[in-house]
């Protein structure tokens, strides 16, 4: 954060950062990008300065992702940079953040109950298109594989979502880490992605939004049918 946004920072009233996170995922879920500056300002009363402050507090809070020019990469499930997926519904097209936010999408945004996610095996570049809905988990063999811990995630929160990657099967992660020198992570199948992703991210598009604590968070992880260190538990 900028000094001059530090300066500021006590100024800013909770309910504009609300309001601004409300707009940065709305425009998200609507159009596929992040909001403009005009749509930024808006939310903060008419001042871009006073939406640039709620967007590093919102940040700080782990709300969103920003880079060094104040541009929003992730305000998960969204992403305004390609992580390796694309997914595509009957009105928006969206750069997937990973394969749990891929999956998430369809559960989150209510005018897209349907969405194609479209991706490469990281370990031998096959590809793949999976019709992901919000009534049952999408058939197939693939599985995703999560190399970072969730203790981990918010280390580097770009480099866990681009190797959070859906593969052909566990040979290509295999092959993968052999390949990139990684230590393995975690593998799950299609039916447990697609239930963790199915209500990760219930609520997010409305006001009033809190994040899970670790022990919501895990408790959540160990209904999707994942446990142990790698999730906290």
């Amino acid at each position: 954060m900028t000094s001059t946004i530090a300066q500021h920072v006590a100024g800013v009233d909770p309910r504009t950062d609300e309001e601004v996170r409300v707009a940065v995922f709305r425009a998200f879920a609507t159009y596929g990008r992040a909001p403009s500056c005009a749509e930024l300002a808006q939310a903060a009363g008419g001042s871009l300065a006073v939406a640039k402050i709620s967007l590093h507090r919102l940040a700080e809070d782990h709300h969103l992702v920003l880079d060094e020019c104040e541009h929003i990469v992730l305000a998960h499930p969204f992403a305004s940079i390609p992580l390796g997926f694309s997914v595509m519904g009957a009105k928006t097209l969206w750069w997937g953040g990973c394969a749990w936010d891929s999956f998430a999408l369809p559960h989150l945004v209510p005018a897209e109950p349907e969405v194609l996610v479209s991706t490469r095996c990281p370990g031998c570049a096959e590809p793949h298109a999976i019709v992901v809905n919000r009534e049952a988990p999408p058939a197939g063999d693939q599985v995703a594989h999560f190399l970072v811990p969730v203790g981990h995630m918010w280390d580097d929160v770009v480099h866990t979502c681009a190797n959070q990657r859906i593969f052909c099967g566990e040979a290509c992660v295999e092959a993968w880490l052999a390949e990139t020198g990684g230590d393995k992570g975690h593998v799950m199948d299609l039916t447990t992605l697609w239930n963790l992703a199915s209500r990760w991210y219930e609520g997010r598009l409305d006001r009033g939004y809190r994040r899970r604590d670790p022990k919501t968070a895990s408790d959540y992880f160990a209904g999707a049918g994942l446990t142990g260190p790698f999730w906290g538990s």
